[in-house]
C-alpha cells in the first residue's frame, strides 16, 4: 500500500510539478525572461560562438516548446543568441520538461526519445539535426558550476521520481 502511495506522489509531482513552476513564471515579463536566456545561451556556448559552429542559425529560427510548462519560445544566432516570442521558426522542438532536463544533463539520448515519441521535432529537418548535434556537442563540464549543478540535482530528482513511479507495477 505504502509503495503504491509512493509511487502516486512520484507520478504527480512530475506530472504537476512544472506546471506549478510555470505559473510564477506567467507573472514575468517575456524580455526579461528573454534576456536571462540569450545572456545564458551566450555563456553556454562561448566556445561554439568563438569557433564559429554557429553560423547555419544564423537567420533563422528554431522553436523550443516545454509543452507542460506551456512555456514556447524561439532562438536565432547572428554573432550572439537572440530570443523571441513569436514568429515563423522553421524547426520546433517540443517535449515536457523532464525529457528536455534529462538530455541537457546528458543522462537521455535524444534520439531515444524522439523514437519513444516523448521529443518531437517538426520542420525542417535538417536544420533540426544540426541543432540537436550542437546540443551534443556542448562540454557538461563547461557550464558554470551554478547551471551545471541545478541540472544535475534536478535531473537526478527527476530520475529519482521516474524510479519511484515506476515501483507501484513491480
Amino acid at each position: 500500500m505504502q509503495k503504491n502511495l509512493m509511487a502516486t506522489l512520484a507520478q504527480q509531482l512530475l506530472q504537476y510539478g512544472p506546471v506549478m513552476a510555470a505559473k510564477p513564471l506567467t507573472l514575468v515579463p517575456f524580455s526579461f525572461k528573454a534576456r536571462i536566456l540569450e545572456k545564458l545561451l551566450n555563456q553556454l556556448m562561448a566556445t561554439q560562438i568563438e569557433d564559429e559552429d554557429l553560423e547555419f542559425l544564423s537567420g533563422r529560427w528554431v522553436e523550443i516548446n516545454i509543452t507542460d510548462m506551456q512555456l514556447s519560445f524561439q532562438v536565432s544566432f547572428d554573432k550572439q543568441f537572440m530570443i523571441r516570442e513569436m514568429g515563423n521558426a522553421e524547426v520546433i522542438f517540443s517535449g515536457e520538461t523532464k525529457e528536455l532536463l534529462l538530455i541537457a544533463a546528458g543522462k537521455e539520448d535524444p534520439d531515444t526519445l524522439f523514437f519513444q515519441r516523448k521529443l518531437s521535432i517538426e520542420g525542417d529537418t535538417e536544420l533540426g539535426l544540426e541543432v540537436k548535434n550542437l546540443l551534443l556537442s556542448i562540454e557538461f563540464d563547461t557550464m558554470p558550476s551554478l547551471v551545471r549543478d541545478s541540472i544535475e540535482r534536478l535531473a537526478a530528482m527527476v530520475m529519482q521520481l521516474q524510479t519511484k513511479a515506476d515501483t507501484k507495477w513491480a
